[in-house]
Formats: structure tokens, sequence, C-alpha cells
């Protein structure tokens, strides 16, 4: 099994959960310009990251991804058994990748939404605003619980790699002390810590 990357990107979170399960993996980090080039296009022709190659079957979309694995390794436990307790974990994944995620996605990539520095300027603002309102809803569900779905599944991954996006582009959240401790727990968990130290980030 082989997981395609951008170090800090949001294949990490695709990568502590492969860390989590203890099951053998390879690693490639591509880069920017090798993801628009045909090799990796034969891969996933979005030209994006995370690509999972497992023997002959190719996988994209990280939701998919993270869920294909966690029932590969049903032993790690990061699905739960019960339809409302899968429920749960799909509810705040999808808060993570189709929102939160989405929402980044205008300041990361501002200079090819908006043409003039004023109109770049107000997207980033409002961006920043809507999550604000976006992590609040994560923050309120983590008062009283270490995971965000209530027990460790593949949604929380997801949701320490966009808070460590939110500390990269000076996103406050400061006021959120539940999100704070969550990071904080999730960067002195050991997957989470070689996950890291693997794409250079720690």
């Amino acid at each position: 099994m082989k997981l395609y990357y951008l170090p800090a990107a949001c294949p990490l979170a695709s990568h502590i959960v492969l860390e989590w399960t203890g099951q053998a993996y390879e690693l490639q980090q591509v880069s920017r310009e090798a993801l628009k080039q045909p090799a990796y296009l034969a891969l996933n022709p979005l030209g994006a990251v995370p690509t999972l190659v497992d023997g002959d079957f190719i996988l994209t979309q990280s939701a998919a991804i993270l869920e294909y694995i966690a029932e590969l390794n049903p032993t790690a436990k990061l699905l739960p058994e019960t339809p409302r307790g899968r429920a749960e974990v799909r509810r705040w994944l999808g808060l993570c990748n189709a929102d939160i995620h989405r929402t980044f996605g205008n300041i990361f990539g501002v200079q090819g939404l908006v043409g003039t520095p004023e109109a770049q300027q107000e997207l980033v603002e409002k961006s920043a605003a809507k999550l604000g309102t976006l992590f609040a809803l994560a923050e309120q569900q983590l008062e009283g619980k270490e995971w965000i779905a209530g027990e460790r599944s593949v949604a929380d991954p997801y949701l320490y790699t966009v808070l460590r996006w939110a500390d990269a582009k000076n996103i406050d959240l400061s006021n959120m002390k539940n999100l704070r401790a969550f990071k904080e727990r999730m960067e002195q968990d050991s997957g989470v810590q070689a996950a890291l130290k693997a794409q250079g980030l720690n």
C-alpha cells in the first residue's frame, strides 16, 4: 500500500491513520509540478493528493481513503461498529473535508480566484470569519470529549490537519480551549509524531 502526498497537506490525515493501523505502507512524496505530469495524472486525473495505491486498486479523495484504511484494519477501531456511531464519525469527517477544507481552499488559492488585491483581501477575511464559525462547531462538540466523535476515529486526524492549517494561516482560535487541548493531545500521540517526522514537519 502506497500513499502519495504533499507535506502538511490533507494526506497527513491518511498518513496518521496508516500509522494508527500498525500495518506496513509506503510513502511517495510528490512535487506540485509532478502532480500535473502524465505519470501522476494516470493515477489521479485531478492532479491532486492524496492518492492511495493498494495493489491494482487506486483510490483518491481523502474521506474515501480514510474509511478504506479503517475498514481494512478493523482491529484499529477507527470506525464504530454501529450505524449511528459510523454516521457520527462521517458527520465530523464531512465538516472537516467538505466545509473546513473547502473554505481553506479560498485562502490557499485566493490569487487564482479573484484578481485585485482588494478582492483577495476581502475573500481571505470572509473565509477566515467562516472558518471561525466552522471551528466553533467542533469546539462545542469537543466539550467533555477527548475525540471529536466521542471515540478515536478517522475524523480526528483530519481535524488535527486543518487545525495545523489554522495556525499556519493565523486563524485565531485562541479562545477555543477544547480545540487547543485536542491539538496538544494529538501531538503527543506516537502515530502523529511518526507521521510528522516522516513528512519533515516536526
